[in-house]
């Protein structure tokens, strides 16, 4: 019952928030007017307000202090997270630099896992878990402190990739919003198998109940056609959120990998793809999947629909894997396809530049 609380309360404060700020939006110039700030990556015509972490955040937090007992981790997270909207508010009214844009991210990062959030270990397909508390080093500085410091480090890193993996799979109406929201279902679900051994899978799952309805509260207003972008500011949060939740939830990360394995390869493809052009990775660009997708014909709302199926299914196929090693099999097969569907795509895209240049 408390679950479905939480999710309700959080998907409210959402709906109810975003047309407040898409009128504020406009009002203080969050807004994105392709003649006058150009950016290759974007694909939507006119003028459109953005901003929309404001309701994200409101719903997210507002709900942990109601429904989760308070604690260091959760001021951790709200604190993080208050970090990323302000850099994605500033983003998304001038056009942040995309390095200055890391260096918060990786001090919004520092800051949850300083609150307690962390790597414990790395499961072990082949034998026992990896421990990495065993890496530490102490200092005596106004009493004794314990840093976890390869523990801290993965967790930093792992933050920092998600917040820029999930925020560049926002290209299209409806797109970012239903994933994010799929994804948290998911493991919400997932913690909750634990809740009988341990009650703060209780409070994990809440938490990801929580994000998953702000995504959701926030969905109706970004669904094609679109009345307001997501914005680096949901972005941002959207990822963070999901990184943060995936360490909660018994260190899910291998299951957070599969459930988001299209927009993960999608990241990797395009940092490998911005290296070998000789382009910087952090550099915005037309190159990631839901680019490849219009160009071939597909409408926004097919390619948002795409996004919501895939990690649908493969949160469904998460709760079914039982080890590490499934997990790393089912990820190799869905890397084999993804590379072969990237090929297809530039063979299409190859051959309609052709037939064009001939006409």
């Amino acid at each position: 019952m408390i679950f479905a609380a939480a999710f309700l309360a959080s998907f409210l404060i959402s709906y109810l928030l975003t047309p407040m700020v898409i009128r504020l939006a406009c009002r203080y110039g969050f807004i994105t007017d392709k003649k006058k700030r150009y950016h290759p990556a974007h694909t939507h015509k006119g003028i459109l307000p953005r901003a929309g972490g404001i309701s994200i955040f409101m719903a997210v937090s507002i709900g942990s202090f109601v429904f989760i007992p308070a604690s260091r981790i959760i001021i951790a997270i709200t604190l993080a997270a208050f970090i990323l909207l302000i850099a994605g508010l500033w983003d998304d009214k001038n056009d942040v630099s995309p390095y200055l844009r890391f260096l918060i991210n990786l001090l919004s990062a520092f800051a949850a896992v300083m609150g307690g959030i962390g790597v414990p270990y790395i499961s072990n397909p082949f034998g026992a878990p990896i421990d990495l508390t065993v890496y530490r080093f102490e200092i005596d500085f106004f009493g004794q402190h314990t840093f976890l410091w390869l523990s801290n480090l993965l967790s930093v890193i792992w933050i920092v990739f998600l917040i820029n993996a999930v925020n560049w799979s926002k290209g299209v109406d409806g797109q970012l919003p239903g994933f994010v929201g799929i994804s948290a279902f998911f493991l919400a679900v997932l913690a909750d198998r634990f809740s009988a051994f341990d009650i703060n899978a209780v409070y994990t799952a809440i938490f990801g109940f929580l994000i998953s309805g702000a995504f959701f509260g926030f969905l109706p207003f970004n669904f094609y056609p679109q009345r307001i972008l997501p914005g680096y500011s949901t972005g941002s949060l959207a990822g963070f959120y999901l990184a943060v939740l995936s360490l909660l939830s018994f260190t899910k990360i291998g299951t957070l990998v599969i459930v988001l394995a299209i927009p993960l390869l999608d990241a990797l493809y395009t940092i490998v793809r911005r290296i070998a052009a000789g382009k910087s990775p952090f550099r915005a660009d037309w190159g990631h999947l839901h680019h490849k997708l219009l160009e071939i014909g597909w409408g926004r709302r097919r390619i948002a629909f795409f996004y919501w199926l895939v990690t649908a299914i493969f949160g469904i196929t998460a709760l079914f894997l039982k080890s590490t090693l499934q997990k790393i099999i089912v990820f190799a097969g869905v890397m084999a396809v993804f590379v072969y569907f990237i090929i297809f795509l530039r063979y299409i895209s190859k051959n309609q530049e052709t037939a064009v240049s001939k006409n």
